[in-house]
């Protein structure tokens, strides 16, 4: 839905179709194509090009009143949005279909075709800001994927580093620590992409129970895991001292093993492999990995001074992804805010006095 319009050679999971050539729709350059059971969804796209797409879809050819980029644009408005879903039919939200006759009552409240030009104009410059700082944050991803590749397995090492590393058991670098009984400290999540932060800061609603006195106390410097899902890398390294449910294992480095290097090394896909072969259960709902079998998996290791080395690059590299991260979240949320402004009327756009004439 977020890709509007695709070749069906590029998508990931591929489809085939039994309908011949002539009993899909064509569309052309400019007009817009939805999907009548998730148009509610905002399931369409804008055609670039010309192509041909399944039945199932509606094509709509704008006329001379609308300017169909614009119309792109509305359409992904919440109140346009919502119009779409209160026009559909169906008895259950899996089959609501908007149909063309039902579409075409919908009201909307439009600026004249110059002043929608421009409207246009302005939020696909934000697009293409959005496409370069996604393409920039994948290949700062890469980047890292690389780094990790190489770093964490000794393929290639930091200058002036030059000992030999040591196979050495997880139950040898780490203690679990089991402490409760600390209410009166702050309760908090270990997420994969946030790390340890406030429960508060976690969108999904609290379900924990009222009783916290289980509640597992976790200190700066400790790395908490989730229990049942360390084969999928639910992993952190904690700056705060709080408590969590007792659903995670809190496990501490000692003076052989640093911290920011073991957190790195959690989430590198071979070691997340490890966590995924120790994990017992009998199906992947309830398989958990105790920190009795976390204890007998096998580490390659440098030396500490080569460990803070390594953590130090990788650090670095996670800290150029959430510098692009917090850019695109930036840029999202304001273009979110000019569509508001732009598609409502809240805000208008200056013409030029040659195109307000022409207007």
């Amino acid at each position: 839905m977020n890709d509007g319009l695709v070749n069906r050679e590029d998508l990931e999971r591929k489809q085939e179709s039994s309908l011949s050539p002539e009993e899909h729709l064509l569309v052309r350059e400019g007009d817009i194509a939805y999907n009548m059971m998730r148009m509610w969804q905002g399931a369409f796209g804008l055609a670039t090009n010309a192509g041909m797409v399944s039945p199932a879809y509606v094509v709509l050819v704008s006329n001379e009143s609308v300017a169909p980029l614009f119309a792109s644009y509305l359409f992904k408005t919440n109140r346009v949005l919502h119009l779409f879903w209160a026009y559909s039919h169906g008895l259950t939200e899996d089959r609501l279909r908007l149909y063309f006759d039902d579409f075409s009552k919908i009201p909307v409240t439009i600026p004249d075709l110059q002043e929608q030009g421009k409207i246009g104009e302005i939020l696909a410059t934000w697009d293409k800001a959005l496409k370069v700082a996604k393409r920039l944050l994948e290949n700062s991803r890469q980047q890292k994927l690389a780094l990790m590749q190489n770093l964490l397995t000794g393929n290639k090492r930091i200058t002036d580093f030059n000992g030999p590393w040591q196979v050495r058991y997880l139950g040898d670098l780490f203690s679990e620590r089991v402490e409760t009984g600390f209410i009166s400290l702050p309760l908090l999540s270990i997420t994969r992409e946030a790390g340890v932060i406030p429960r508060e800061d976690v969108s999904e609603k609290d379900v924990s129970s009222g009783d916290k006195s289980n509640y597992r106390r976790i200190c700066p410097g400790d790395i908490g895991y989730n229990t049942m899902r360390m084969w999928q890398g639910i992993s952190a390294l904690s700056n705060l001292e709080g408590i969590v449910s007792p659903a995670y294992t809190i496990v501490t480095p000692n003076d052989q093993i640093q911290g920011r290097f073991a957190a790195h090394l959690f989430k590198h896909l071979p070691m997340v492999f490890q966590f995924y072969r120790y994990s017992q259960g009998l199906v992947s709902d309830t398989w958990n990995l105790s920190y009795r079998d976390f204890s007998s998996i096998k580490v390659k290791i440098p030396s500490v001074p080569e460990q803070k080395a390594i953590a130090d690059i990788l650090d670095g590299a996670e800290n150029s992804v959430q510098i692009v991260e917090g850019l695109i979240l930036r840029l999202e949320n304001e273009k979110r805010a000019l569509m508001q402004q732009l598609l409502t009327g809240k805000r208008r756009v200056h013409l030029p006095a040659s195109e307000a004439a022409r207007a």
